[in-house]
């Protein structure tokens, strides 16, 4: 996509992810509408006209239904390269949550969060600070987790609101180390990936290698990220299988030939535009075929790297320290851990490993003290998987192009229009500042049925056992390992459950077969609040089916001890 300053807004769709590609539906759209404007100027009679122009109608309304989505969805990303430093307080401006119309997902991206040995043996007990900060901001505004991937400081966090989250299937996280011949993850990917309404979309959050020179190494590392990186679905094996496929993070492009004087001088002007022709992403873009498939916003924003901390002014340092480089020109194939106490062992020993041999590379390169050159590090892209076209032949067949468009991809079209694509300026806690992309997903939803249906029996209350039911609507890889969760409304994630049962044990139910569990009363909370029951997949690694929200009364025992309801989650009980 051409960077233009007067491009408020970017689109692209499944349709049509190319000029050639958008020409040929209009091209059959024309000809549709071209036959109806000919058969009313040949009307000989009523009957025959008449029968003429209704088939005619109805072929260029349903080409038109196929082209043209019906469902609307706000996805708001983020990428923020943190530079190990701790959470602000506030992040409400990052995340936007005021924003209208209401954002249905986020996705964030976060680089280079704090990985020294200690506080990674302590994140693998519990979530980290950046994860509890937007799971406590967005919990009481009606998002859950839907899932997370870490690989060292490389974090990447999904959000929806909770009505979408029997509809997001096929739950799947891999990662990619490309530091120290692939051995080391402090540069690499780590990805999410699965299905939104039956439309397979794929999140990859990247930080590659850093420094000018290793503009080609960048490329080569990313592709290499996308021929290695792989899941364990049929149909999207690997990352650009997807139909919808989001590339971001620090992919640390930077600005070739000019001076630092002159990029300073263009950014305090306004003219940002004079730097685009030599970003080194945009140039690689114009060399590698396989970069031209993903499209990219205008960069109408400052660029996002390098400031001092707690500041809006550029790099201004004195000198600088001297680091190792840890990553290399071609990584050697993707090393996984079996466990995650073998990720841990591996990363204690590759991390002495680096501290000795970065004290040994300072000595060889004391600090030089040359300043850091603004550049767009932080940059939020995309892929509309391309599509096959019907040959030229079919142009002049009628019959053939009314039911070329028969195929999955054009019978469930996505588009994707870019709607704000910036950074925000006033967070200072890192050397980056973050990116913010805002999206509006358009596309025909594959099924809007929950696969399980659930729903209380009764009153329920701590005084007595509750009953509740569940009907299987749709045949699924559904298993014994199941279980359904009870959930305080404003709950965070799907392991933050008040209490669960396992689905029945004996043998997998039968499709419309109604089944009831019993939850035993010393499970139930005492006092009351609102809750939804959700049946957790763990083939599907999702909730697949959620009840209508439902009150739990407050228990005899708790009116009779004066218990007072605590705040949970921001929502009192």
């Amino acid at each position: 996509m051409d960077l233009l300053p007067d491009s408020s807004r970017s689109r692209s769709d499944s349709t049509s992810s190319s000029a050639s590609q958008s020409s040929r539906s209009k091209t059959v759209l024309r000809q549709r509408l071209s036959q109806l404007m000919t058969c009313i100027e040949d009307m000989s009679s009523d009957d025959e006209a008449g029968e003429e122009v209704s088939r005619t109608l109805n072929e260029a309304f349903e080409l038109c239904g196929r082209l043209l989505p019906t469902d609307a969805f706000r996805l708001h990303m983020v990428t923020w390269n943190v530079a190990t430093a701790e959470p602000p307080e506030d992040v409400a401006s990052l995340l936007q949550l005021n924003d209208q119309p209401p954002i249905d997902l986020y996705v964030i991206g976060l680089q280079e969060v704090n990985a020294t040995p200690m506080r990674f043996i302590s994140d693998l007990m519990a979530e980290d600070s950046w994860s509890h900060l937007f799971m406590d901001t967005l919990g009481p505004k009606g998002f859950v987790k839907v899932t997370s991937v870490r690989m060292q400081g490389l974090l990447l966090l999904v959000f929806a609101q909770m009505m979408h989250l029997p509809f997001i299937r096929n739950i799947q996280t891999t990662y990619t180390r490309t530091g120290i011949f692939g051995y080391w993850g402090n540069k690499g990917a780590v990805s999410v990936r699965f299905s939104f309404y039956g439309h397979m979309v794929c999140f990859l959050n990247c930080h590659l290698a850093a420094h000018m020179h290793n503009a080609l190494q960048r490329v080569d590392e990313f592709e290499y990220i996308l021929e290695t990186q792989d899941f364990d679905i049929f149909d999207t094996p690997r990352v650009l299988d997807h139909k919808v496929v989001f590339w971001f993070g620090d992919l640390n492009f930077r600005i070739e030939d000019h001076g630092l004087h002159f990029v300073r001088s263009s950014i305090n002007g306004g003219r940002l535009n004079l730097l685009w022709s030599k970003d080194q992403l945009i140039m690689m873009k114009k060399k590698e075929p396989f970069l031209q498939e993903f499209d990219e916003g205008p960069l109408n924003f400052k660029p996002t790297y390098k400031f001092d901390r707690k500041a809006d002014t550029y790099d201004t340092r004195t000198n600088t320290v001297a680091v190792l480089p840890l990553t290399m020109y071609r990584p050697r194939p993707l090393q996984r851990c079996s466990t995650t106490f073998h990720f841990l062992l591996t990363s204690l020993f590759w991390g002495m490993v680096c501290f000795c041999l970065g004290a040994w590379y300072r000595e060889l390169n004391p600090p030089s003290g040359k300043k850091r050159k603004p550049a767009w590090t932080d940059r939020i892209l995309w892929r509309i998987k391309p599509k096959n076209l019907p040959s030229e032949e079919d142009d002049n067949d009628d019959k053939k192009a009314s039911t070329s468009t028969d195929n999955g991809q054009e019978e469930y079209p996505i588009m994707v229009i870019q709607n704000t694509y910036t950074s925000v300026m006033s967070y200072g806690v890192s050397d980056h500042k973050p990116v913010i992309g805002n999206f509006t997903l358009e596309l025909k939803k594959c099924f809007d049925t929950q696969l399980v249906h659930l729903a209380p029996v009764g009153e329920w209350s701590a005084d007595q056992n509750a009953l509740l039911s569940y009907t299987i609507l749709e045949d699924f890889m559904s298993s014994t390992w199941d279980w359904i969760g009870l959930y305080k409304v404003g709950f965070k994630s799907a392991s933050d459950y008040e209490t669960f049962v396992w689905v029945r044990e004996n043998e997998l139910p039968e499709v419309n077969e109604v089944i009831e569990k019993s939850v035993d009363k010393d499970e139930i909370p005492l006092l009351s609040g609102e809750y939804v029951l959700g049946y957790y997949s763990t083939n599907l690694n999702s909730i697949v089916g959620l009840s209508d929200s439902f009150q739990i009364l407050e228990s005899k025992h708790a009116a009779m001890e004066g218990l007072v309801a605590k705040d949970i989650n921001g929502i009192d009980k």
